[in-house]
């Protein structure tokens, strides 16, 4: 049995900043993501981690996405140095990754800060020794598994089918020893230990491009903040982190539809990202 994840789990995962913090204190999070063919994804999710609410966004990627992202969020720093958690792979493509790049990435996913993996680094997560939030949308998952040797799985949209792939996923996480969070109209959460849950939050009207890009801003802000807090890596918990970083996008985007009427509309994944410190705050301050 796979519970959901509700605002009260949220709020629990939610730190609200002191007058003691500094942007230290609050988390930096390192982003390796977009490239001269998609920019925007790098626009996005930096875009997302700031609206979460953290101390810092390190970006450091090609100098087409670094222009837009300062040109968005000019507090955005630019240059190497110090981070607590790391966000790669949006808006790149494998196929296309240099090898310095690819060293690059190796690099962080080599290293003691937890990494919240996307898009075109998924490939590079399989065996990874950081502590890692992978986040697969189904036909990324369909190739992990691949990778790991697991079995294809069905993913028709069908919520009867939401069983099977909340035990895939549990699979996929036991296997690659790394948090899953598999996107889709209900995204599934699973930790290699066998917990899981379901976020349902969200709207019809998410289904659209660029939102996956906001979803990694988000959850890699909440990582970064608890692993400025916490002792160390390995006492954070990625599965918790990761739902309420997937409840917060979805509830950002129905927030975002609903300023158009009381049956929602047309979003995009920038107002989603807009929507998101409203979001973060309804959590904190429940009704």
């Amino acid at each position: 049995m796979t519970g959901s994840w509700t605002p009260e789990d949220a709020a629990l995962v939610l730190r609200r900043p002191t007058t003691a913090d500094d942007k230290y204190s609050r988390g930096v999070l390192g982003v390796r993501t977009g490239s001269t063919a998609y920019p925007g994804a790098a626009v996005l999710g930096v875009e997302a981690a700031w609206r979460t609410g953290l101390g810092m966004v390190r970006y450091l990627g090609p100098e087409r996405p670094t222009d837009l992202v300062l040109a968005r969020r000019p507090e955005t720093v630019t240059v190497p140095g110090r981070v607590q958690a790391w966000l790669i792979g949006s808006g790149t493509d494998a196929d296309e990754r240099s090898d310095a790049e690819t060293a690059a990435l190796r690099s962080v996913l080599s290293g003691p800060h937890p990494v919240v993996v996307d898009a075109g680094a998924l490939d590079l997560a399989v065996g990874a020794p950081a502590p890692r939030i992978v986040t697969p949308h189904a036909r990324e998952h369909a190739r992990l598994r691949a990778t790991l040797g697991l079995d294809d799985v069905v993913d028709d949209g069908d919520p009867a089918s939401e069983d099977g792939r909340v035990d895939a996923a549990r699979q996929t996480a036991a296997a690659l020893g790394a948090t899953v969070v598999l996107k889709g109209a209900a995204t599934v959460v699973a930790r290699p230990d066998g917990w899981a849950v379901l976020v349902e939050t969200g709207t019809p009207w998410l289904a659209t491009a660029g939102t996956g890009d906001v979803l990694g801003g988000v959850i890699g802000a909440l990582v970064a903040t608890a692993a400025a807090v916490e002792p160390g890596a390995d006492t954070i918990d990625l599965g918790a982190i990761a739902a309420t970083g997937a409840w917060l996008h979805g509830r950002a985007a129905t927030l975002a539809a609903a300023r158009i009427g009381p049956r929602g509309g047309p979003i995009t994944a920038l107002d989603v990202a807009e929507a998101l410190p409203l979001a973060v705050a309804e959590a904190l301050s429940p009704s």
